[in-house]
């Protein structure tokens, strides 16, 4: 016999506060969080819009909003004359709308993102950038590989760091994220095993899932990655990519040893796989920490391609980022790019050309708010939330909290209800996996963190929507 809610018991369920906004993103997250907890069962038919929207005294728009975005992220199935019923979204989605595409400019206290504020040195680059920019009028407008200038301060900066690099070997890119996209649809084709760090950012997933690769995930451990763990993921799925990011790991902040850079390198090589490196974080070291080269400076073959960004160092909406690989490779990688974009934007580029000359008094004022931030968070966490567990990281941009219960995506929509959006750990898990996990960014300033850590204590202790949760109700048959 099919198992079916009426409207008013569904209606109590949620025990949704009514003054809650919007209202229907807080009913639809109330229906997933029961789906999540088993309160509601699967396959259990909702009540019609109509009947809903009537036990809880809203317009029935507001009821179909929320099924749609159920529907959306995969915990409605719906099918015309027959009505629709619980579901859970397939295996390695998130389980819910993208959260970047779907925050938008809602009010809440964005922890979902470690997306560092500007630097000071920020608008002075603009200025001669503006300065810089007409000048340029005079040719094409734009470099498939990158304006010269750009590439040579990015080679000196990557020979600086111990890794002798021409400008040649650069291709700059519109952020990190178009670099990934790049030499996984080069490197890739479907079925091949890519190998990656579980957790890892969630983006470079969707690059491998885009490509249809076999995703391997090697757990890194509290302590940071093993190497016989990585040795043995590559020698049994025969990788042809491996994606790892040494570099104050996000979300870990793990940072990598020359030892284990080396080792790592000699086994890439030995089993035939390319290293991806990500080196977004490289130059956000906080306190002092052992000297580490670049993952490439190991590399004798031209197996290790490394990727780096504008946005972490100088600011998140710098959309620039690069490549460093061989001659050849940024070639091949140009011409494959003039299908997607063909060049990044001349203005941008001048900006970071201008920022690599300051890079240095940059460096240090992130050090500076950035451990602000990080020991803002840290004690906050400590006297309002003592029983969830984390080490501090020495560089990078976040915390990787354990949590006493794999609650950290019912969590997520508690606070949202709270006004804060949180990263729950299966968004960085390949296959959903570490609900005992979040990520909580330290890149906003201290007291923007200590009112979201207030917040999250809250919704903790009053459950999703301000109310204690409700009893689970017996459905009829």
């Amino acid at each position: 016999m099919e198992r079916y809610l009426s409207g008013p018991q569904l209606a109590r369920l949620v025990a949704l506060d009514p003054g809650t906004r919007p209202y229907y993103s807080a009913l639809a997250q109330a229906v997933r969080s029961l789906i999540l907890d088993g309160r509601l069962p699967l396959r259990m038919r909702v009540p019609a819009e109509r009947h809903f929207a009537e036990a809880l005294g809203v317009s029935r728009t507001t009821v179909t909003a929320a099924y749609d975005r159920l529907r959306e992220q995969g915990y409605l199935e719906s099918r015309q004359g027959a009505g629709s019923w619980t579901a859970l979204p397939a295996p390695g989605s998130m389980g819910a709308e993208n959260p970047w595409v779907a925050s938008g400019d809602d009010g809440l206290l964005p922890l979902h993102a470690a997306a560092p504020l500007a630097v000071s040195t920020l608008p002075s680059a603009i200025a001669f950038a503006a300065e810089q920019y007409p000048r340029h009028g005079l040719g094409i407008g734009y470099d498939p590989v990158g304006i010269a200038p750009l590439r040579q301060a990015i080679a000196e900066r990557y020979t600086a760091r111990g890794l002798a690099t021409r400008p040649e070997q650069i291709l700059v890119t519109t952020g990190a994220q178009q670099a990934l996209y790049l030499l996984t649809a080069m490197l890739l084709t479907p079925g091949d095993a890519m190998l990656m760090e579980s957790p890892t950012y969630p983006h470079a997933m969707d690059m491998a899932r885009m490509r249809g690769a076999r995703i391997v995930p090697v757990g890194i451990l509290d302590g940071g990655w093993h190497l016989d763990l990585l040795t043995c993921a590559m020698r049994q799925s025969a990788a042809r990519l491996a994606y790892v990011i040494p570099d104050f790991q996000n979300p870990t902040g793990h940072l990598m040893d020359d030892a284990m850079r080396a080792a790592l390198v000699g086994a890439a090589r030995q089993y035939g796989t390319t290293l991806i490196v990500d080196e977004s974080w490289c130059e956000l070291a906080i306190d002092e920490a052992p000297g580490a080269a670049p993952l490439a400076a190991f590399d004798i073959d031209g197996r290790v391609i490394s990727v780096g960004s504008a946005s972490k160092l100088w600011w998140g909406g710098l959309r620039i980022g690069w490549i460093r690989t061989t001659a050849a490779m940024v070639r091949r990688l140009a011409v494959l790019r003039a299908g997607v974009d063909i060049a990044s934007p001349l203005f941008e580029q001048l900006v970071v050309t201008r920022l690599f000359e300051d890079i240095e008094q940059a460096r240090a004022e992130r050090r500076r708010t950035l451990r602000a931030s990080r020991d803002a968070l840290a004690a906050a966490l400590r006297a309002r939330l003592p029983d969830w567990s984390f080490t501090v990281p020495k560089g990078g941009g976040s915390l990787w909290v354990r949590l006493p219960d794999p609650s950290a995506t019912a969590l997520a929509d508690a606070a949202s209800c709270h006004g804060v959006r949180l990263a729950p750990g299966p968004w960085f898990g390949v296959d959903g996996t570490l609900e005992g996990r979040l990520r909580l960014p330290f890149t906003q300033p201290p007291q923007v963190l200590i009112e979201a850590v207030d917040r999250i204590a809250e919704a903790r202790l009053t459950g999703p929507y301000g109310a204690r949760p409700a009893q689970p109700l017996t459905p009829a048959l």
